[in-house]
This record gives C-alpha cells, structure tokens and sequence, in this order.
C-alpha cells in the first residue's frame, strides 16, 4: 500500500473529476471506479454531521459539498473517499449525512416525501430510497434514517422526524408514513412521544 497523498492532492483529483461533469452538482460515477486503496488520511464524519480531517475541523461547506460527491460506502462495510486515480477512508461515526429538512408533495403515486440533506442531496423516500427509524441503545430515543444513493444513509434530525410523525397515520399502536406508495413504519406512538 503507497502513503496516501496529501488532502491538497486529493482536492486538485476532485476539482478535475467535477469539472469534467459540468457547474450543476453531478454525482460522478463512483460506482464505476476501482482504484487501489491509498490509505487513511484522518478524514472523518462525526455524529453532528461535522467532517474533520486529521482531528481539524473542515469548515468550509463548498468543500464538505464537493467531497460528499465522491463518498461511496463499499461491500467491506468501509466508506470511501474516491476518485479515478485513488480511494481512501473516511471514518463515520452514524450516518454519512444529516436529513435537515422534509417536505410533502401531491404526486400522481400520492403523497411523496422528500427529503433534504446538510450537503443539498433532495431525496425522494420511496422503495428505492426507504425510510426506517432504529433507537439509541442508551436512550431508547428514535433515530430515523434514510437511504440517500448506494449505501449511505442519512440520519434525519429531531425536528423534521417531528414533521414526518404529523404526516404519519396511526395503525393500532403504531405511526406510519406513505410515500410514493410505499408504507414506512415509525414505530410505536409511546416511543416517539418518550
């Protein structure tokens, strides 16, 4: 295994791989590389959705923005940072992204959600791109997820999950939620209400 390059490196590799899918946000074709494993360079997303490389905050949302473009989660259960030229780890404490937002739209397959991230991904939840809530093991509290492309999630925050539980029907003792007419279950009233 070669030592990785430095994050300057990977940001040049990053900026022509963008460039050659024109200004919009492109998703390059991620899936489509198979570049050799360079290494751990100490990036890392935290639980707050924050990215850190090599224990420095990245503050800069253009960039965070711009690596979420090439992160891809693979078969070995790692998330990657990847280009044409090399792949490197990224270490993630929860989800790869955070659900900021959630609107309800009237489609011709009824009532559709859709979900928006913290780097601007708008996911529509349907089979494709299910919804399910998991719970804290030490607080017992509803965390819900959604998946976003591939394999990675993102983890919806408090408030919009409380928007998802108003839209949700009661079956019994437990909420649902419909969309693109899928049924995603929420969980137990006395669960989300604690």
């Amino acid at each position: 295994m070669s030592d990785p390059r430095p994050l300057a490196d990977l940001l040049a590799e990053l900026m022509r791989v963008q460039g050659q899918h024109g200004r919009e946000r492109a998703l390059p074709p991620v899936e489509k590389w198979n570049p050799a494993h360079c290494g751990d360079i100490g990036m890392e997303i935290r639980a707050d959705g924050s990215w850190w490389h090599e224990k420095v905050r990245i503050t800069r949302q253009p960039m965070i923005d711009l690596f979420s473009t090439i992160l891809r989660k693979d078969e070995d259960g790692q998330t990657y940072l990847v280009t044409p030229g090399e792949k490197v780890i990224v270490h993630v404490a929860d989800a790869h992204f955070l659900g900021t937002r959630v609107d309800q739209l009237d489609t011709s397959l009824g009532p559709s959600i859709v979900v928006t991230t913290n780097v601007g991904d708008q996911v529509v939840v349907g089979p494709s791109n299910p919804l399910w809530v998991e719970h804290d093991p030490k607080t017992g509290e509803p965390r819900p997820y959604v998946r976003v492309r591939g394999r990675l999630n993102a983890r919806i925050l408090r408030a919009p999950f409380y928007e998802l539980v108003e839209w949700a029907t009661l079956e019994g003792e437990r909420l649902s939620l419909t969309s693109q007419g899928a049924r995603f279950d929420l969980g137990l009233v006395e669960g989300i209400e604690g």
